[in-house]
């Protein structure tokens, strides 16, 4: 028997005089094999230590029974759950997920695309990198039918699926409740806007403020690149130190809201009565932080279940054809001690 190598179906094969492809057909059960057959070729498969070489198979039939997923960092409790959700999904119909992580560089992203797209992947799910402007590194997807799903930080024209919330909407109703709270002058902290999740939730924070006739104001808005803790203390800093500060700040994430808290703490405000703030995602930190932050749902394991099944569909129907496919998530207020007073 062989040594320090992969067991093949040849291997099998001469070990019981029988042919490779005898051997290769009886694992598979083949009702051209006879029954007692199949239980010589399996019981020696399994002396031997055989285990089908999936990848091989995967390059003569082009297809591999797997699901890539190009995010931009494992380690945030939104990517984390929209993993999850992706792989129940997937997993229950007999696929496997490989994950790859661009951590918001473009040039990881298209390396990662290349290298999904080399694995044979039967589908891929993407959440684009915050650098990323240019999507041509999808297009060998789609030119070999390749099902891709973007969700939620998805391109603005890119004729596939796409799974999102009303990040509109989202930001109209966070800016809307600070309003409500009774905050007068809301500060905005916000992902780089060429980004369309970031600009679309500016936009609702910036209708939500027109609708109550409360100025825009421009020292108001501040952008950050990739919405860290650190870029949140230091945003919350510079509106703070302003000659009339905000009494309101609606983040963009969770992470940068916790920041702006324990900033605002540091520096003796009380929360809410001098400042109310507001975040988004609903990360686990959101509850921990004291007082807890109110925050705007996001939806991530629906959204990764919804890609996935997305996926499957496809594969299962074949299609063949441009597809324009936008499916919005809802979202909803959680409201804690940031914003409003158990008194």
């Amino acid at each position: 028997m062989a040594n320090n190598r992969d067991i093949t179906i040849y291997d099998i094969a001469n070990e019981l005089n029988l042919s490779s492809s005898t051997v290769s057909r009886a694992l598979k059960n083949h009702r051209s094999i006879s029954k007692k057959t199949i239980e010589r070729v399996n019981e020696m498969a399994n002396k031997m230590g055989y285990t089908p070489n999936v990848l091989a198979s995967s390059l003569r039939n082009n297809k591999s029974k797997t699901i890539g997923v190009l995010i931009s960092r494992i380690n945030r409790p939104f990517m984390a759950s929209l993993i999850s959700g992706i792989e129940e999904t997937a997993q229950k119909a007999g696929y496997n997920v490989i994950i790859t992580q661009s951590h918001d560089s473009y040039e990881d992203e298209v390396n990662m695309a290349q290298a999904l797209y080399n694995s044979r992947v039967s589908g891929i799910i993407c959440s684009l990198a915050m650098e990323t402007t240019k999507t041509n590194h999808f297009e060998q997807f789609m030119e070999k039918d390749i099902p891709l799903v973007f969700v939620d930080r998805v391109p603005k024209d890119f004729d596939t699926y796409r799974v999102m919330i009303d990040n509109y909407s989202a930001g109209y109703k966070a800016t809307n409740h600070l309003i409500e709270m009774g905050a007068r002058r809301i500060a905005h902290i916000g992902g780089l806007k060429f980004r369309n999740i970031y600009k679309e939730r500016e936009r609702g924070y910036r209708d939500a403020l027109k609708e109550h006739n409360l100025p825009v104001e421009e020292d108001l808005i501040q952008h950050v690149k990739t919405m860290s803790y650190e870029e949140g203390e230091k945003a919350t800093n510079k509106l703070l130190d302003m000659d009339n500060p905000p009494d309101g700040i609606f983040s963009s994430n969770d992470t940068t809201g916790v920041a702006a808290i324990q900033v605002a703490k540091q520096r003796g405000l009380i929360i809410p009565d001098e400042l109310k703030i507001i975040g988004f995602n609903n990360d686990p930190l959101s509850q921990i932080i004291d007082p807890g932050l109110s925050t705007i749902s996001h939806p991530a394991y629906e959204m990764g279940k919804t890609s996935s099944k997305k996926i499957l569909k496809h594969l299962k129907h074949s299609e063949k054809k441009s597809i324009t496919e936008i499916t919005f998530l809802n979202t909803e207020i959680i409201v804690r001690g940031s914003t409003k007073s158990n008194n």
